[in-house]
């Protein structure tokens, strides 16, 4: 078994630094008045992103794809409800490249999804409705 470890460390109001057990530090603000860091929620939502983004990169890769860039648009519901709780994630995924097969991003983007991108599985199992879509773009700069 892997064991991970994070220190929150609080600053001030809601305010708190983290950092990893690998010693990467972000700011956490839960205050939108102030918001001078991202929110909790909004790493939670970062992390799923870039854990499955992680795994469509490195599936299309093993793939022979010649992908130059990879961009993940994540969008979140949440319950209005304490505790406020996603209840609906879409990911969608561009992928630029040369030669690209539409067919092997589906499944990169599948296989993410479905087997090897932990955080979105823990959330699915946690009850949160996940649905993808991907597009297939053959420059860098259509990506902006």
């Amino acid at each position: 078994m892997q064991e991970m470890t994070a220190t929150l460390e609080w600053q001030t109001d809601k305010q708190f630094q983290g950092t990893t057990g690998t010693q990467h530090s972000i700011l956490l603000d839960g205050n939108r008045e102030t918001n001078v860091g991202a929110s909790p929620m909004e790493l939670v939502l970062m992390g799923m992103g870039g854990c499955t983004a992680y795994d469509v990169v490195h599936i299309l890769g093993k793939s022979r794809q010649n992908v130059t860039k990879c961009v993940t648009q994540l969008t979140a519901q949440r319950s209005d409800d304490v505790p406020s709780v996603f209840t609906h994630i879409h990911v969608h995924f561009i992928v630029a490249g040369e030669g690209l097969a539409e067919d092997k991003v589906a499944r990169a983007v599948e296989l993410s999804a479905e087997k090897y991108c932990s955080a979105s599985i823990m959330l699915g199992r946690g009850g949160v409705e996940i649905t993808h879509g991907f597009e297939v773009v053959t420059s860098d700069e259509a990506l902006g």
